[in-house]
């Protein structure tokens, strides 16, 4: 008996299906050496957001989502899907508020709850955040530092959300692109993620390798109460 079972055993270990190539160690990228850009995308998840994935999976692209708690909500699963996909996750708050607004209290209410909300999602907790509307101050950063995050803002932003216009988008990106630089967009614009496929194309022509804003950061961040870009 004791035999038959160790055989057993052995069969179901051999028979074991492989790791996945997922769970496999991604190649480091090294962005001293090669010309970065990190795209950026705020408000999701969305209706638009599995079709965004579609493309920067196809173009093995990466590429940082910014989540709002009230849509993390309704789409836990795409959060998941972004964060298994490789793609950075920070927090955007829970209802999109300008926070300087607020007291102190609902400010690490929003940062709290959305953190909890994407923790539970991804099983991560997200160590970045991007305030509403790029409305901050100094006691917004010390709020976020109490939560452990960092603040991440941008070094151009393509309006998307007021051009709604796939072609202007596209030539707005091309025109604010720059080595380590950061683009603001929304995957909650249609236009815009109907866009990326030749954004993406044009950039890998002129050279650029998209990356998440950890990578953009080399190791030296994001660090907690600090503010970025």
């Amino acid at each position: 008996m004791v035999i038959h079972a160790l055989l057993a055993a052995t069969l179901a270990l051999t028979a074991a299906p492989a790791a996945p190539a997922a769970a496999a160690a991604a190649p480091k990228v090294d962005c001293a050496r090669l010309k970065c850009l990190a795209l950026t995308f705020d408000d999701g998840p969305s209706e638009h957001t599995p079709t965004l994935l579609k493309v920067l999976r196809k173009e093995g692209a990466k590429a940082t989502f910014f989540l709002v708690g009230k849509q993390v909500e309704r789409r836990a699963a795409l959060a998941r899907q972004e964060s298994e996909e490789g793609h950075a996750i920070g927090d955007h708050t829970y209802s999109h508020p300008s926070l300087p607004t607020l007291n102190d209290n609902a400010i690490l209410e929003e940062l709290r709850t959305t953190q909890a909300l994407i923790e539970e999602a991804t099983g991560r907790r997200p160590t970045m955040f991007r305030p509403p509307y790029g409305h901050t101050d100094d006691r917004v950063l010390r709020m976020a530092d109490q939560q452990d995050l960092a603040e991440i803002l941008w070094t151009g932003t393509t309006l998307d959300w007021k051009l709604r216009d796939a072609k202007k988008i596209k030539a707005t990106v091309l025109k604010l692109a720059k080595r380590d630089g950061v683009i603001l967009m929304h995957d909650t614009v249609p236009q815009t993620v109907k866009a990326m496929p030749e954004i993406i194309k044009e950039l890998k022509k002129q050279g650029y390798t998209l990356v998440t804003v950890p990578t953009l950061l080399r190791g030296k961040g994001p660090e907690s109460g600090v503010s970025y870009f």
